[in-house]
Protein backbone atom coordinates (compact mmCIF):
# COMPACT_ATOMS: atom_id res chain seq x y z
CA UNK A 1 0.00 0.00 0.00
CA UNK A 2 1.48 3.47 -1.05
CA UNK A 3 2.26 5.99 2.03
CA UNK A 4 2.04 9.73 1.30
CA UNK A 5 5.35 11.22 1.14
CA UNK A 6 4.08 14.57 2.80
CA UNK A 7 1.35 15.27 5.28
CA UNK A 8 -1.93 17.10 3.97
CA UNK A 9 -3.25 20.43 5.61
CA UNK A 10 -6.41 20.31 7.63
CA UNK A 11 -7.72 22.62 4.89
CA UNK A 12 -6.95 19.77 2.10
CA UNK A 13 -8.62 16.96 4.33
CA UNK A 14 -11.35 19.27 4.86
CA UNK A 15 -11.97 20.38 1.37
CA UNK A 16 -12.39 16.52 0.33
CA UNK A 17 -13.98 15.44 3.02
CA UNK A 18 -16.81 18.29 2.25
CA UNK A 19 -18.98 16.04 0.17
CA UNK A 20 -19.53 13.16 2.61
CA UNK A 21 -22.24 15.56 4.34
CA UNK A 22 -25.48 13.06 4.86
CA UNK A 23 -28.41 14.18 2.83
CA UNK A 24 -31.78 14.66 3.76
CA UNK A 25 -34.03 11.92 1.92
CA UNK A 26 -36.82 12.88 -0.34
CA UNK A 27 -40.27 12.52 0.42
CA UNK A 28 -43.45 12.23 -1.65
CA UNK A 29 -46.97 11.89 -0.94
CA UNK A 30 -48.92 8.78 -0.83
CA UNK A 31 -51.56 8.98 -3.33
CA UNK A 32 -54.11 7.23 -1.09
CA UNK A 33 -53.50 8.48 2.43
CA UNK A 34 -51.90 11.77 1.87
CA UNK A 35 -49.31 10.65 4.42
CA UNK A 36 -45.47 11.33 3.31
CA UNK A 37 -43.42 8.78 2.05
CA UNK A 38 -40.29 8.36 0.25
CA UNK A 39 -40.64 7.73 -3.24
CA UNK A 40 -40.64 4.28 -4.82
CA UNK A 41 -41.91 3.03 -1.14
CA UNK A 42 -44.43 1.04 0.65
CA UNK A 43 -46.65 3.40 2.32
CA UNK A 44 -45.61 2.95 5.94
CA UNK A 45 -49.40 3.83 7.06
CA UNK A 46 -51.81 2.35 4.80
CA UNK A 47 -49.09 -0.22 2.86
CA UNK A 48 -50.39 0.86 -0.24
CA UNK A 49 -47.93 1.29 -3.18
CA UNK A 50 -49.10 2.64 -6.71
CA UNK A 51 -52.51 2.63 -5.21
CA UNK A 52 -52.57 -1.05 -5.05
CA UNK A 53 -52.83 -2.65 -1.32
CA UNK A 54 -49.58 -4.42 -1.31
CA UNK A 55 -49.16 -5.06 2.62
CA UNK A 56 -52.27 -5.57 4.99
CA UNK A 57 -51.54 -3.91 8.33
CA UNK A 58 -52.74 -5.73 11.26
CA UNK A 59 -54.00 -3.50 13.80
CA UNK A 60 -55.48 -5.92 15.90
CA UNK A 61 -52.32 -6.50 17.94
Amino acid sequence: MALPKRRHSRSRTRKRRSHHALATPGLSVCQDCGEPKEPHRLCGSCGKYNKRTVYVLDTDI
